[in-house]
């Protein structure tokens, strides 16, 4: 069934993804949205044929003594090979999030962090934080603001914020202009999965008194 989407990935993110330069969260975030989006995976494509292209044209440049050492290193002290986008068509996660989940919704190991809400860290390196967040259908998120990039791609059910809706594959880019505070629609308990490179920035005490030991 083909995702009704109307939120994608802006350009540079694209292009980032496309180059293998994102952290693994924001990597594992694009991967999953394009596995939901045709939009999204013909872009992608298009992206990556610039850069081809761009290699092919390139200036030849005389390489430095041990630069081809130097490059094999880089490239066997990869934690992971590059995260692809897995077009699906069953299940709640799309492949690219199973295979760091182990499974579908049901293998999530939640952890409540209260009023209902639950959250699943994803392992990923340390350049940017990875989770799992459910929220039951029309509970309020504390308004937060943030320290650097927030990327939230909604999995199942749908959100609000301020007057704009997010549902299934659709995907947010918030950045340190901008606070919101995110309310799950009714109807369905809503999942999506978020990256971060820098802390939220809570308004009120309660979330920021416990936002270290939830690592948010």
């Amino acid at each position: 069934m083909t995702e009704q989407i109307t939120h994608h990935l802006p350009d540079e993110l694209m292009m980032s993804y496309a180059a293998g330069t994102l952290p693994e969260a924001f990597s594992l975030v694009v991967a999953t949205h394009i596995s939901l989006c045709d939009e999204c995976r013909a872009r992608l494509v298009e992206f990556e044929a610039v850069g081809g292209a761009v290699l092919e044209t390139a200036d030849e440049v005389e390489l430095s003594e041990g630069a081809l050492e130097a490059t094999m290193k880089l490239i066997s002290s990869r934690a992971k090979d590059p995260i692809k986008a897995i077009r699906t068509s069953s299940g709640v996660f799309p492949k690219p999030l199973q295979d760091y989940v182990g499974g579908d919704l049901a293998s999530v190991k939640w952890r409540r962090i209260g009023g209902g809400v639950k959250q699943a860290i994803v392992p990923t390196s340390k350049a940017a934080n990875a989770r799992l967040l459910f929220i039951p259908a029309g509970a309020e998120m504390p308004d937060h603001g943030h320290a650097g990039t927030e990327m939230t791609l909604v999995l199942q059910g749908a959100y609000l914020d301020d007057d704009d809706r997010f549902g299934r594959g659709d995907i947010e880019v918030a950045n340190e202009d901008m606070e919101h505070t995110p309310v799950a629609d009714i109807g369905e308990d809503c999942i999506c999965l978020i990256a971060t490179d820098g802390p939220l920035r809570f308004n009120s005490l309660i979330p920021r008194m416990a936002q270290k030991l939830l690592r948010i």
